[in-house]
């Protein structure tokens, strides 16, 4: 899990001047993480599911390594989540998304239904839905 840290914090902390520590919560160990990895052992892409409820799954955490961005890693990411939590009884998903993922969630038809919670107190969000 240390480099599955370490991407989030580099990709979705570090740039605003966040501490190390910031890009973990206390769902760590009961949540799903996937992992995009090349066979050489790199990681390219993170992101997490936790359930907010048994009909209610959120999205969370999703980076990509800007190097890497535009590939399809992200994609194939929040397919794999989205795949673990219907299997898993979810009927909806949800996710805070920055407002310049929107366009990349609506692509996958998540719904825009409100504003999210602003952090860093300059990284606008949306809180997204999607039925699954």
């Amino acid at each position: 899990m240390e480099r599955v840290f370490d991407l989030r914090w580099r990709v979705l902390r570090a740039p605003w001047n966040q501490p190390r520590g910031s890009e973990q919560d206390s769902l760590e160990n009961t949540s799903r993480h996937i992992v995009a990895v090349t066979l050489e052992g790199d990681f390219w892409g993170v992101g997490r599911v936790h359930w907010n409820s048994p009909e209610e799954a959120q999205i969370r955490y999703m980076a990509v390594e800007p190097l890497h961005g535009g590939k399809g890693i992200g994609s194939r990411i929040l397919q794999a989540l989205e795949t673990f939590a219907r299997e898993s009884g979810a009927l909806r998903i949800v996710l805070n998304a920055r407002e310049t993922a929107v366009p990349f969630y609506c692509k996958w038809a998540y719904n825009d239904i409100a504003e999210a919670a602003t952090l860093f107190g300059c990284l606008a969000h949306r809180r997204m839905e999607k039925p699954l």
